[in-house]
């Protein structure tokens, strides 16, 4: 009953057309943070009012005091309310690892940056663009996947670890179920012991 409970507060219902525009919104978190590698795009299209607007918008949430920070605890949050549409929550799940994913390449560039080996100015705006365009690959992906109801879970590496921090109700209750029965005999054996001590019977 216990688990019963627990599992009707999953929500795991066709998204609404809420609840699809609801879940794109997330990917505004990684999109946001992986500007900073479409730098070199943006200096060579000053012209350009989309790379413009871009910029605007990227200084804008730059200049919230720990905007980031709010952003990722606020998905984290959220993420875990069972009763919000599974779309939504799986997407805010996914969008925080995409967003820890960036980390890495900044952190690859800086541990090159400490052997003090130089980097080609060419090598570093192609691996930058190219970097920042997978990013846009994959949130259109997710994006479009959404709005469409259908749950984004192509992604390598990513999604994989996104289905074991939000899985559906029926996974829940196929892998709970030798947890439970487990659960049972050692509840058995509790009441048992108890009987004992007290030097009566179950009946």
């Amino acid at each position: 009953q216990v688990l019963q409970s627990q599992l009707e507060r999953i929500n795991d219902k066709e998204p609404t057309a809420t609840d699809k525009l609801v879940s794109i919104l997330p990917y505004l978190f990684p999109l946001l943070d992986g500007f900073q590698y479409a730098r070199f795009l943006v200096l060579e299209n000053q012209d350009n009012p989309f790379a413009v607007l871009a910029t605007l918008v990227y200084a804008l949430y730059r200049s919230v005091p720990f905007g980031g920070f709010i952003a990722f605890f606020a998905l984290n949050f959220f993420a875990g309310k069972p009763g919000l549409n599974r779309l939504v929550r799986y997407n805010m799940q996914q969008a925080i690892f995409l967003d820890i994913a960036l980390f890495f390449p900044g952190l690859f560039s800086a541990l090159i940056s400490l052997t003090g080996l130089p980097i080609p100015a060419d090598f570093a705006a192609l691996t930058s663009d190219a970097i920042f365009f997978s990013l846009l690959l994959t949130v259109g992906y997710a994006m479009a996947s959404s709005l469409f109801g259908v749950v984004p879970n192509k992604i390598p590496f990513v999604s994989e670890a996104v289905d074991a921090r939000v899985p559906t109700a029926d996974t829940v209750m196929n892998n709970s179920e030798e947890f439970f029965s487990k659960l049972n005999i050692d509840v058995g054996r509790k009441e048992t012991k108890e009987v004992d001590a007290d030097g009566s019977s179950a009946e």
